[in-house]
């Protein structure tokens, strides 16, 4: 057979989602908050993107964002190249089915005078998936065992104050999966849930990736969980609003270059003796405290707290660049980008990095076994 060339000409393929400049500004008591700064993201089918970062940093307003349960005060935000805020009607439907949310809290998020089984069919028939009585109650027999809510007829006609805080949330994730999307953006779904449901639950939705091409936005704290459900993917760690960096998971945890990632994986509990007194050896924060975003410092952001931070880092905003001699990984820090020979700027004050202020700083990685993010 005759030898083919690849086509030069191809285009890459079109994103699910694509967040372009992104940013959201809250007017609260005459002051502007910006939680969301000029991100920057995309998510394409069969992809999972994981967000991380403390309580705060802008994690779940970028998830809004890219639901559309919020519209952007500039940027854009893009469905398949399409900006939402110029599609039409019809272009709206398709695509409020094709992206979902699963929700941090279901206390909040389920309604408490419907039944599990009212919770899942209403979707079904709003979008024609399923008609009669018996196709609803075969679906959502299915849609509960998938989350391992067996046998479903013990659940199906419980309201949500019948269940546990782990049933709630597996009832919102099946209420994530009833019209089989293209893009699951779950946050922090699996905090609630215990070890071995959670496991079972990240397998099936890998089985989800893999097989069926559906993309992914996973909100965690849990850098193990990001680890464990992002290998494959990518990772982009935020804070106070921006993305300080972003590359492959793999780069980003067993790699990590921006001085926060740092600090966020020594805050994550090591059970071997041996290992956590190795990674206290290597320093953390300078400070716990985390600046307000209605009085940001100048310059880097991150500087108040960081150990490497410079005179130059309270002047200059740093941009994402890519790591020197990673390409595929990009860092928002001056001093990693562009090392001089500047001695740090903590330096002359004598508030040398301590491992007391790394264990301080396990409120910074929201506590890797789980927490609620805060937008």
């Amino acid at each position: 057979m005759p030898e083919t060339t690849p086509d030069s000409s191809a285009q890459p393929a079109v994103p699910l989602i694509e967040l372009d400049g992104a940013s959201q500004v809250f007017h609260v008591k005459g002051r502007d908050l910006p939680a969301v700064s000029d991100v920057s993201l995309s998510v394409g089918p069969g992809e999972v993107l994981c967000l991380v970062g403390e309580s705060g940093s802008g994690k779940t307003t970028t998830a809004r964002l890219a639901a559309g349960l919020a519209s952007p005060t500039s940027g854009t935000v893009r469905y398949e190249g399409k900006d939402l805020s110029a599609m039409t009607r019809a272009e709206r439907r398709e695509y409020r089915r094709a992206v979902q949310y699963i929700h941090q809290d279901p206390y909040a998020s389920l309604n408490p005078i419907r039944s599990v089984r009212s919770t899942l069919a209403i979707p079904l028939k709003r979008h024609g998936l399923a008609r009669g009585a018996a196709e609803i109650d075969e679906r959502v027999d299915e849609l509960l065992t998938t989350v391992d809510l067996t046998p479903p007829d013990s659940y199906s006609a419980k309201f949500p104050h019948q269940m546990s805080g782990g049933q709630r949330q597996r009832v919102a994730v099946a209420r994530g999966l009833t019209l089989s999307p293209r893009l699951l953006i779950a946050d922090e779904s699996t905090s609630m849930l215990d070890v071995s449901i959670r496991v079972s639950l990240l397998n099936m939705l890998t089985k989800l990736r893999k097989e069926e091409g559906v993309g992914f936005i996973y909100i965690t704290h849990d850098l193990a969980l990001a680890k464990y459900f992002a290998w494959e993917g990518r990772t982009a760690v935020m804070y106070l609003g921006k993305i300080v960096e972003v590359g492959p998971t793999q780069q980003v945890i067993n790699n990590p270059q921006h001085p926060y990632t740092k600090a966020l994986l020594e805050a994550v509990p090591e059970p071997d003796p041996e290992l956590a007194a190795q990674k206290k050896s290597g320093g953390g924060l300078v400070s716990a405290e985390i600046p307000s975003l209605s009085d940001l410092p100048s310059g880097c952001t991150f500087h108040p707290r960081c150990p490497l931070a410079q005179d130059r880092c309270r002047e200059n905003v740093p941009v994402l660049e890519p790591v020197p001699g990673a390409t595929v990984q990009d860092v928002a820090c001056m001093v990693v980008t562009d090392p001089r020979p500047e001695s740090p700027a903590g330096a002359a004050s004598g508030n040398a990095p301590t491992s007391g202020n790394a264990a301080a700083s396990g409120s910074a990685a929201g506590s890797a076994t789980g927490g609620g993010g805060v937008p």
